[in-house]
This record gives structure tokens, C-alpha cells and sequence, in this order.
């Protein structure tokens, strides 16, 4: 018969943790105060954005075999893809300029000149983000808008993106250059009785107009009243707006043919008084949706929040890529000189 000695306590293996778990470690290092700095006093800057910038950016080199390969770990991260196969030589373009026509983020709504929500101001953030995956060191970036609030507001989101992770790719300080307006980028317009307006701030003066008929009954509508009545009458019936402006002619709303000249001309514009490889353009979805259907000669959709057209200027000045969707369209560029600033005079700048 055998007596089994007792266990002592010391041949046991420890199993308790010193350390916290990884998810407590992680929900205490964000509720942790963070050093005070120029972004946290900044109460323009969002919350989402100043907590974003609390964390730092800075990263240990990537080295390989004992040498620094001159990239960040955040850049190596979202470069990894299943396959990557280069492109060779003799198939790629020399591209001059890129220009990106976004539209611009989730707005409060279209009856006013409310600006972005805070799903808007993310979107465009994160768009500005995605951006800076293509920006290179030294590069010179162009930052454009549209004279609107939401697009206005877009752009400075995302340039916003741009910086933060330019910084975190460890890029070396490309120039982002400071948001501008370009009433060539403008969104498509109606003519009023006041001159020209937006298709947004004509909205206003409609419904104030058709409140009065409505009261007092006398009179025949004027035609421009008809056309926007036609317009917004379409979205409250959920159908598409753009679709009708499209495909449907109307006497007093600008052309879709006279939004893509001038977005051209707004291109060209920037391309010659500039040397930036990258101009980001914040618009509006109609004009984006009226170049994109005349290059690639069929209407692609309608452009989601943030979402671009890409044009490639191709070295030589002559032709260019537009890019929407996974497809690629080679088109002529027009004369800058021969280009008319507008075909309808109603609507000239």
C-alpha cells in the first residue's frame, strides 16, 4: 500500500494575473486623460477627432533584416492585399495631376443651408483618411470646395484626414495646401425671379412663393415655380431628383451640359495656376453624376456620401482617365480657350 504525499503549495503552478485583461487595458487607456495640447483646446475641432489625435501617431520604424525600410507600421497594414501583382512600365500612364470630385457627406437636409451631421463630418473625415493612402512625400495637395455649407464642410474634414494620417503613414510633411471656394464646382442652379440661386437656396424662395399662391389662389404660376415644384415633388415621392434633371428638360434649372463645362474649366483652371500632383475637390452629386454619365456615356448612379470621380490628367494635356465604380474611361480634353464659361447666359458667372 502506497501513501501519496501531499502537494505542497510551491509545485503548484501560479495562475493568477498580475496584469489586467486586454480589453480592460484597452477601455483604461482611453478613459485616461490625455496630455493637454493645442487640438484639446481647439473646441472647433470634433471630439472624435481630438480623441483620435490624443493617441499619438508615432510608431518604431519598420526595419527588415536590420534596415529601416522607410514606411510606418500603419501603412504596411493597410497596404497588405491577398495578391499583389505591379503593374508593368510600358502599361502605366504619366499622369500629371489627379483630381478628386467628392461628394460631400450626410447632410441635416436639403431645404436648407444646415450643413453636415456628425455621421457627415465622420464620413468625410474617413474619406480624407482613405486619401492619404495615395499621397506621397513631397507631394502638393490642392484642397477646393464648392460655395455651399456642406461642402465647405466636407472639405475641411477631409483635409483633416489628410493630415492625420499623412502623419501616421509617416509621409514626408507633404503640402496640403488651405481649403479654397471654386464657384466652378458650384451645384447645378435654378433661375429665379432673384438671379440664379443653388437648387438648395431656391428651395426656400419656392416654398415661400408657393405658400402665397396656395393662400391667395389668384394668378398663374410662374414657370420657374412649375419647374421646382416638378423637382422637389419628385424626392417627396421618392423618386430621384437627379434622375429627372438628367433626363427630363427643364426651361429654368442650369443644364447638366453647362455643369460639366465649367466642372472641366474648373479643372484645367486648377491644374494651370497650380503645381499640386493632387487636387481634392469637395462637390456636389448631380454635377459629379452629369461628368460622369457625358464620359463614360451611360449614367453610372447616383454618387454615395463621400464618394468620387476620379479624373487622371495624362502627361501631354490632351487626354484623360475618369474612374467611378471599378471602370476606367479615356476622354478628350477640351480646349480650355474654346471652352464657353456657360452655354445658358442666364447662368454665367
Amino acid at each position: 500500500m502506497t501513501i501519496e504525499k501531499p502537494i505542497s503549495a510551491s509545485s503548484l503552478p501560479r495562475t493568477e494575473r498580475p496584469d489586467a485583461p486586454a480589453y480592460l487595458t484597452r477601455h483604461q487607456s482611453r478613459r485616461s486623460p490625455a496630455p493637454a495640447g493645442p487640438a484639446e483646446q481647439d473646441e472647433s475641432v470634433p471630439l472624435y477627432l481630438r480623441q483620435f489625435r490624443d493617441r499619438g501617431h508615432t510608431s518604431e520604424p519598420v526595419t527588415y533584416d536590420g534596415n529601416v525600410i522607410g514606411t510606418s507600421r500603419a501603412w504596411a497594414e493597410v497596404t497588405r492585399t491577398k495578391e499583389i501583382i505591379p503593374e508593368r512600365r510600358e502599361q502605366v500612364a504619366d499622369i500629371d495631376c489627379d483630381i478628386y470630385l467628392v461628394r460631400h457627406g450626410e447632410t441635416q437636409g436639403y431645404s436648407s443651408e444646415s450643413g453636415l451631421t456628425p455621421l457627415g463630418s465622420w464620413q468625410a473625415h474617413r474619406r480624407g483618411q482613405e486619401l492619404a493612402r495615395r499621397v506621397t512625400d513631397g507631394m502638393k495637395v490642392e484642397m477646393l470646395c464648392a460655395p455651399t455649407n456642406r461642402a465647405r464642410q466636407t472639405a475641411e474634414h477631409l483635409r483633416r484626414g489628410l493630415l492625420d494620417n499623412v502623419e501616421l503613414f509617416g509621409r514626408g510633411k507633404p503640402d496640403i495646401g488651405e481649403l479654397h471656394d471654386d464657384p466652378n464646382f458650384r451645384n447645378f442652379e435654378v433661375a429665379t425671379p432673384e438671379g440664379p440661386k443653388d437648387v438648395t437656396s431656391a428651395f426656400r424662395l419656392y416654398h415661400r412663393e408657393i405658400e402665397k399662391l396656395e393662400r391667395v389662389g389668384l394668378g398663374e404660376r410662374p414657370g420657374w415655380l412649375v419647374d421646382v415644384d416638378r423637382f422637389w415633388g419628385v424626392q417627396q415621392g421618392g423618386g430621384d431628383p437627379i434622375t429627372h434633371w438628367l433626363t427630363m428638360p427643364m426651361m429654368y434649372f442650369e443644364p447638366p451640359v453647362s455643369c460639366v463645362r465649367r466642372f472641366w474649366r474648373g479643372i484645367l483652371d486648377a491644374h494651370a495656376r497650380t503645381s499640386a500632383q493632387t487636387v481634392v475637390v469637395a462637390t456636389h452629386s448631380g454635377p459629379i453624376r452629369a461628368f460622369a454619365t457625358l464620359a463614360m456615356g451611360y449614367d453610372p448612379g447616383e454618387p454615395f456620401n463621400t464618394e468620387f470621380v476620379r479624373v487622371r490628367i495624362v502627361a501631354g494635356g490632351t487626354t484623360a482617365l475618369v474612374l467611378y465604380r471599378n471602370r476606367v474611361q479615356e476622354v478628350v480634353i477640351p480646349d480650355l480657350d474654346a471652352l464657353p464659361a456657360n452655354s445658358d447666359p442666364r447662368f454665367q458667372e
